[in-house]
């Protein structure tokens, strides 16, 4: 994908594989379509190696045998957990699912990666990262938009001061046509909210990284829902959603407050009326801002306004992004290097859009503990 999308189609490089000595075992507990998209950039990662994986659908486990050639297939996750006793096991399941296939995994003394967002509320996130504590294990969030290149170049322009204070930050998620018409995004009870958690999660996790990860501690907004309950009556590329089911917000849109003073504006939606679609965040500071969809810095020098945009960045398509993150969390494992999304990082994003969320019952702003 381009410098100027942050989700564009699925890419991955072809290098050769380097032999390693150590190779985690790695298993995946949820085989539907997301699980695709990691084993296709596991196998970019030599220190990794797939050995099953487990889900309640038949067919998925038979593609995951004929497709990836998994000699190990599971209906229960306590089954495979006790039969192969992997290293690493990968959650890719519905989000009201993260919670018990994780800590499953991590008593089971396995470190766990789950996909985003972390879970369904920050009860949940605590408990996963008690269990990780406890049983000794690492615990990683799938959060892959904060290995981008535009997130590493802003990092390195904040940390050689021409930022400055960070003051405001817009993340903006928003799709005109683009409810998913499958799996059970509509669903609340499965997924914990609609764009908000399942979009919004990706520019929120990446622009809170890049703020710092500063604490936040209220929030207010509001939720909508007036296409998604409704039949598809538009051409468009997603038509036919399961509308009868539809129990999620079409758009939300909130904002935060953080302990330095800092104020973060989140728009998200599934269905909108808007020009197109954008999946960005835009950052000002005291000395200079920031465009993560131009990877363009503006600020100020020697008498004149500047906008300095990237000349060159490494490549930032989607599979790109997923083999940078399930490289980190297999070098944090077996080399101890630091892991930039553990589960903290998870529970602060999981804090944003609950407030959210509540600011939106409530009618009014709501503290953050």
């Amino acid at each position: 994908m381009s410098n100027n999308s942050a989700i564009g189609t699925e890419s991955f490089a072809t290098e050769a594989k380097v032999e390693v000595s150590k190779k985690l075992r790695w298993a995946i507990i949820g085989c539907g379509g997301i699980s695709e998209t990691h084993l296709r950039a596991i196998e970019k990662i030599p220190e990794i190696e797939v050995v099953g994986g487990c889900d309640i659908k038949p067919e998925r486990l038979e593609l995951m045998r004929s497709k990836y050639g998994f000699t190990k297939t599971y209906i229960e996750w306590d089954e495979m957990l006790k039969e192969l006793k992997p290293d690493v096991v990968d959650v890719c399941t519905p989000n009201g699912l993260h919670k018990p296939a994780v800590i499953a995994a991590l008593n089971a003394g396995c470190h766990a990666i789950t996909e985003k967002p972390m879970a369904m509320d920050p009860a949940e996130c605590q408990e996963m990262i008690d269990a990780a504590i406890i049983n000794n294990r690492k615990l990683c969030c799938g959060f892959q938009m904060r290995y981008h290149p535009a997130c590493d170049m802003f990092m390195r322009a904040r940390e050689a001061g021409d930022i400055g204070d960070i003051m405001f930050v817009k993340c903006r998620a928003l799709r005109r046509r683009g409810i998913p018409n499958w799996g059970v995004f509509g669903q609340k009870e499965l997924q914990g909210g609609g764009p908000m958690i399942d979009i919004g999660v990706h520019i929120i996790e990446s622009a809170h990284y890049c703020m710092g990860a500063p604490r936040p501690i209220a929030a207010s907004g509001n939720c909508w829902t007036f296409m998604g309950d409704r039949p598809s009556e538009v051409v468009s590329s997603w038509p036919n959603w399961d509308y009868k089911t539809y129990t999620v917000e079409d758009l939300a849109v909130g904002q935060v407050r953080f302990d330095n003073g800092a104020i973060m504006q989140i728009e998200s939606s599934f269905c909108n009326h808007i020009e197109s679609d954008i999946h960005t965040f835009d950052i000002v500071g005291t000395k200079g801002g920031f465009s993560f969809k131009d990877a363009t810095i503006y600020t100020d020098h020697a008498g004149t306004m500047l906008n300095s945009k990237a000349a060159f960045l490494p490549s930032t398509d989607f599979g790109a992004l997923f083999i940078a993150k399930f490289k980190n969390f297999a070098d944090a494992i077996l080399q101890g290097t630091p892991m930039r999304s553990p589960g903290e990082a998870g529970l602060a994003v999981q804090k944003i859009i609950d407030g959210i969320y509540r600011a939106t019952a409530a009618g009014k702003e709501v503290s953050i503990d």
